[in-house]
C-alpha cells in the first residue's frame, strides 16, 4: 500500500516531462547566437516601455507644455533627442511610443493567434462539412488584401487602440490557420489518438488532451513570428492616419514627421529613432520567432545540427 501511495500520479508524471522539455529548450535556446541577441534586445525595449513612467514625463506629449521648447532643436541643442516642430522632447514621444507598438503588436497577435488556432484545430479535427466551411472562410480572408481591408475596417471603426488592436487581430489570422489545420490532420491519424477515441475519450478531450498539446509548439514558434508582421502593420496605419491620435506610437511618430516635412528639414532626428525601434524590434522577434522554430521543429533542429 506505501508503495502504491508514493508513486507518481500520471500528471505529475506529465508535468515533470513538461518540466524538463523546457529546461531542454532553454538549454538549446542558450546556444542559439543571434536567438540570444534578439531576446536582449526585446528584454530591453519591453524593460523601458515599463519604465516609461519612471524615465520621461508623459505630460511632454502635449504641445500645450511644451512651449518653452525650442522647434526643430537637434540633439546637440535639446539633449538626447532634439524636439519636433511642436517643440516636444523626441525621447520622450519615442520612449512613450514603445508601449503602444509593443501593446498593438503583442495584443493582436495573441487575438490573431487565438482564433487562428481555435479555426484551424477545428477544420483539422472534425473535417468533412465542417473544415469546408471554415477554410472557405479562411480562403476569403486570404484573398482579400490586407492593407485595403484593414484601412477599410480602422476608418469605420474610428482611431483608437481597441479598434487598431482588433482590426489587426481579425486579419492577420488565417496564414496560422492553414499551418494548425495541415498539423491537425497529420495529428489525428496518429495511433495515441485512435487508442484515446476507441477508449471512449470525448472530442473535448481529444483535441485539449491530445492535439493541443502537440500543435503548441508550432503556435508559440508562429506567435513570434507573426508579432514583427503586427508592428510593421501598426505603423503602416498609423502612418496613414488611421491610428489613435491621442497615444503615441512609432508609426504615428513617422506620420508626424512626414506631415510636418521633418525630411525636407532634414530633421533626422525625428523620423530615424521610431523607424530605428520598429526595425529592432522587427528583428529581434524575428530572430527569436526563428530560434524557437529551430528548437522545437525536430526537422530543423537536425538540419542545422
Amino acid at each position: 500500500m506505501s508503495a502504491l501511495a508514493e508513486a507518481p500520479s500520471a500528471r505529475r508524471i506529465a508535468w515533470l516531462r513538461r518540466r524538463r522539455a523546457v529546461a531542454g529548450a532553454w538549454r538549446d535556446y542558450r546556444r542559439h547566437l543571434p536567438g540570444m541577441v534578439g531576446l536582449v534586445i526585446l528584454v530591453l525595449v519591453v524593460a523601458m516601455a515599463l519604465a516609461a513612467p519612471l524615465l520621461a514625463d508623459e505630460a511632454g506629449l502635449k504641445a500645450i507644455n511644451s512651449t518653452g521648447n525650442p522647434t526643430w532643436a537637434s540633439p546637440s541643442e535639446f539633449g538626447p533627442l532634439g524636439t519636433d516642430g511642436l517643440g516636444r522632447d523626441v525621447m520622450t514621444q519615442f520612449i512613450w511610443g514603445s508601449r503602444i507598438s509593443l501593446l498593438v503588436g503583442l495584443a493582436a497577435t495573441i487575438l490573431a493567434m487565438v482564433i487562428g488556432s481555435v479555426v484551424g484545430i477545428t477544420a483539422g479535427f472534425f473535417g468533412g462539412a465542417v473544415s469546408a466551411v471554415l477554410m472557405r472562410v479562411t480562403e476569403w480572408f486570404l484573398v482579400i488584401p490586407f492593407l485595403p481591408l484593414a484601412i477599410v475596417l480602422a476608418a469605420i471603426l474610428g482611431p483608437s487602440v481597441k479598434n487598431i488592436i482588433l482590426v489587426i487581430g481579425i486579419t492577420s489570422w488565417p496564414s496560422t490557420t492553414r499551418l494548425i489545420q495541415a498539423q491537425v490532420l497529420t495529428l489525428r491519424e496518429r495511433d495515441y489518438v485512435d487508442r484515446s477515441r476507441a477508449l471512449g475519450a470525448s472530442n473535448w478531450h481529444l483535441m485539449s488532451r491530445h492535439i493541443l498539446p502537440n500543435v503548441s509548439p508550432l503556435i508559440l514558434a508562429n506567435t513570434t513570428l507573426t508579432v514583427p508582421i503586427v508592428i510593421l502593420s501598426e505603423a503602416t496605419l498609423s502612418f496613414l492616419g488611421l491610428g489613435d491620435p491621442s497615444n503615441a506610437s512609432w508609426g504615428k511618430m513617422l506620420d508626424d514627421a512626414f506631415e510636418s516635412g521633418a525630411v525636407t528639414l532634414e530633421a533626422w532626428w525625428y523620423f530615424v529613432p521610431p523607424g530605428l525601434g520598429i526595425l529592432l524590434v522587427v528583428l529581434a522577434f524575428t530572430l527569436v520567432g526563428q530560434a524557437l522554430e529551430e528548437i522545437l521543429d525536430p526537422r530543423l533542429r537536425d538540419k542545422h545540427g
